[in-house]
This record gives structure tokens, C-alpha cells and sequence, in this order.
């Protein structure tokens, strides 16, 4: 039987940066998940506080040399990876000179404000994913999201790459977590993620650019979803336990990896089941 393919786009990774319950998350899981028996690939951006040197980050020139367009402008795409050897595990990096070479993740060291192109770093590297998959020529069976950075990726897959052969039977998962920013982002964040076989109406959700508006149109545009937090915000728990698709809630450190696997496999028959 066919290995499953099951693709991390994560926001950040431990040991890479310093450890949160994401960072935990987009470390140990997809290690979990592999020594159950799937294949993996694992995505995350290059920020510019990652230590290239000392976690060994290299470029790989094949993938490279891409060019984005986000609100007219060209942005060149440059695809890092580096190995986990205790978990026999690789993980590409998104990088780009343009937004990923200062030396920090989402605030301003010298003055703590969020970066005003917060959005079109989200924008860059969801779209930085989808492209090197395609170029990988690797299919996902399931694409798992991490982290409000990647809340782009359920509506990227549902409409510009509908109809890749890459993406065609992808299901998309979107975890929730307890780390909200402020302020909101651009206003104009749905404008520049418009792409190529994406509406106005496709991307209205995302006219709403707090945290929870994020968050919210990720869950829309999403095929399942995971409480992954213990404690979200209030006004995402509300609406995670009215989401009327396949969701599965908190699982303690213990027990998630098995409880996730199974919550794969689920979506993977009921797939399977329709497809017959």
C-alpha cells in the first residue's frame, strides 16, 4: 500500500527558534507522524534570526530563482533546507532577501512594532510552499497548517491551485493556536493575495486582518480543523465548536501524535469513500 504523504507548512520550528507550543508542534509531529509510517516534507520561513551556520541551512540551487509578484513587485524566492538528524527528518526554509534577512520574527527589536509587510510576508511564503511542492513534484494527501502565517494556504489550494495535479485531491488541515498579534495587518491584505483564479468574493473573508479574522477565514476555507491550543481565544472557540466540518479538539502532549494520525486517516477514507 501507497505510503500517505502528509505536508507541515509550519510558522516556526523548534530547534530553529526559540521553543513555543508551535515551535513543539512543528518539531515533534511531524516526527510522530513519519514513525508512523508516513512520508513527510516539512516547510517553514527563513527568518533572519535562524543561525545558518550553526544548523547547517544550505541553499538548494535547483529550487531556487523563482520569482513572486505580491502588489506589483518582484520578490525572488530561495529555497533553504537543513536536517534534524534525531529525527531523520528535513525541512525546507522560505527565504527571500526582501523579507526574511532581518534579525527577527514579526516585531521591530529596536522599537517592538509588528513589521508593517507582516502581510505580505505571509502572502510570500505560502505561496513560496506551494510553489517548491509543485516543483518538488511531491503530492500531499493532506496539507497541514500551522500558525496564523500560513492561514492563505486553505484558500490558495481551494482556487488558484484547484486544478494542479500537484494539489487536485489535497485536503487542507488548519490548527488553531494561542498566539495572537496585534496590531492587524495591512488592510489591504486580501487585495495582494488575490492571484490568478481568486475572486473578490473568494477572498472576502480576508478583509478582516486581526488575528481572529485570520484565523476565521482559514477555518472557512479549510477542509477539517484542530484546536491545537488548550486556550484559544474566546471568540475562536465559539466559532471552532459551531464549524460544521471535521474537527478534532485539544489533545494533550501524550496523546496528539496518535490522535492526529488517526484524525488523518479519517479524512483520508472518508476521501477514498466518496472517490469509490
Amino acid at each position: 500500500m501507497k505510503k500517505k504523504k502528509i505536508l507541515f507548512i509550519s510558522q516556526e520550528i523548534t530547534p530553529y527558534l526559540e521553543e513555543n507550543e508551535l515551535g513543539h508542534f512543528g518539531r515533534y509531529l511531524p516526527q510522530g507522524i513519519q514513525e508512523k509510517g508516513k512520508e513527510i516534507r516539512t516547510f517553514m520561513p527563513k527568518f533572519g534570526c535562524i543561525n545558518e551556520r550553526r544548523n547547517q541551512l544550505h541553499e538548494v540551487i535547483r529550487l531556487s530563482g523563482m520569482n513572486l509578484i505580491i502588489d506589483e513587485n518582484d520578490h525572488p524566492l530561495i529555497i533553504k533546507v537543513a536536517s534534524i538528524q534525531a529525527a531523520r527528518m528535513q525541512v525546507y526554509f522560505i527565504d527571500s532577501e526582501d523579507f526574511f534577512q532581518r534579525k527577527a520574527i514579526f516585531h521591530n527589536k529596536e522599537n517592538g512594532k509588528f513589521f508593517e509587510d507582516n502581510d505580505e510576508r505571509a502572502i510570500f511564503f505560502a505561496r513560496g510552499v506551494l510553489e517548491t511542492v509543485k516543483k518538488l513534484g511531491w503530492v500531499p494527501d493532506i496539507i497541514h497548517c500551522h500558525g496564523w502565517m500560513t492561514s492563505l494556504v486553505p484558500l490558495y489550494i481551494k482556487t488558484s491551485y484547484r486544478k494542479e495535479p500537484i494539489f487536485e485531491n489535497s485536503k487542507v488541515i488548519y490548527s488553531l493556536y494561542d498566539n495572537e498579534f496585534k496590531p492587524n495587518l495591512n488592510e489591504k491584505f486580501a487585495k495582494k493575495a488575490m492571484m490568478d483564479g481568486i475572486t473578490d468574493e473568494d477572498v472576502a473573508d480576508y478583509n478582516s486582518t486581526s488575528f481572529v479574522g485570520l484565523n476565521k477565514a482559514a477555518m472557512n476555507a479549510a477542509d477539517a480543523v484542530i484546536k491545537a491550543s488548550k486556550n484559544i481565544h474566546d471568540e475562536l472557540e465559539s466559532y471552532f465548536n459551531e464549524v460544521n466540518k471535521p474537527k478534532l479538539g485539544y489533545q494533550s502532549p501524550e496523546e496528539y501524535v496518535d490522535a492526529y494520525s488517526n484524525f488523518y486517516d479519517e479524512i483520508l477514507e472518508s476521501v477514498e469513500v466518496l472517490q469509490d
